[in-house]
């Protein structure tokens, strides 16, 4: 077994929520070896031909990574590990964060026809399939930014791919709406953490969040200046905003796997499942 492969209790939990066919009565070939050499390209970043000899054919990997991408595999697969996770009070949602990373493209992934890509018909196109690939032009060149919501654990929650000049500001509601833990009992899957540590106070109040926001000085005194008219101070926890810095270690943790520091993949679609991979190895690590 190589470094950083699945060990047997990792391959134990994740192989029953693998999809048994590959489609038309076929039988994939063994998922242990071909999920070890995508995670190993994942967190090297080399070509995916440059995959050694020991995970099969790098052809073999490539196509079911794309296809486990394209066909929404990767998010189920987390969603799944993530259910079992809840059921066993191993997720910590006393505070939950939104954080932001940008990473560099490189030049291989630039260039991408604007088209939908093939998906097997047997199931829609995720939200993920964007005509602008995730791609935007900024004073360093082409960059993607990653938007996720990360628990007190340091693993994501959920994750949503951006172009890199995209504002953080609008953000947020959508990385927190993609947040659906199912409970393994059944019932509606979990949607909400106890606390947030994030920004935009309206929506947080109308979805009953609480949630730990600094006051910036001159909004501070504008209330106090009002009087009365400047409603309640907003709460504010000192303690618990310490726990901010939860996030961006999660964030560090995710750019371990070099192919999300940089991103090389053509397609928005494909990076996201390279994303979404590497975080179902932290979901599945100790």
């Amino acid at each position: 077994m190589g470094r950083d492969d699945l060990t047997n209790d990792e391959w134990a939990r994740l192989a029953p929520l693998l999809p048994k066919s590959g489609g038309r009565g076929g039988r994939w070939s063994d998922h242990r070896t071909v999920i070890n050499g995508i995670l190993f390209r994942i967190r090297t970043g080399v070509p995916w031909w440059d995959l050694p000899n020991r995970f099969g054919s790098w052809k073999t990997a490539y196509e079911r990574h794309r296809r486990w991408s394209a066909d929404g595999t990767w998010d189920r697969t987390v969603q799944a590990v993530q259910a079992g996770a809840d059921a066993r009070g191993q997720i910590d949602w006393s505070m939950v964060s939104v954080d932001s990373t940008s990473c560099r493209a490189h030049q291989h992934a630039a260039g991408a026809p604007r088209r939908t890509p093939r998906v097997p018909k047997r199931r829609s196109t995720p939200r993920q399939h964007r005509p602008d690939e995730g791609l935007g032009r900024s004073r360093g060149g082409l960059t993607s930014k990653t938007h996720l919501a990360g628990e007190g654990g340091l693993r994501p929650l959920s994750l949503l791919i951006t172009p890199g000049q995209w504002g953080d500001s609008p953000q947020p509601i959508p990385v927190l709406e993609r947040i659906r833990v199912k409970r393994l009992g059944g019932g509606h899957p979990r949607t909400r953490p106890d606390h947030l540590g994030g920004d935009n106070r309206r929506y947080l109040r109308r979805r009953q969040i609480k949630h730990t926001i600094p006051e910036p000085k001159d909004q501070r005194a504008n209330r106090r200046r009002r009087g009365s008219r400047g409603g309640r101070p907003a709460g504010f926890d000192k303690e618990r905003y310490k726990r901010r810095n939860e996030v961006e270690r999660t964030i560090n943790r995710l750019k371990r796997f070099r192919a999300v520091a940089t991103r090389y993949d053509k397609r928005a679609y494909v990076f996201h499942g390279t994303v979404t991979a590497a975080s179902l190895r932290l979901w599945l690590s100790p």
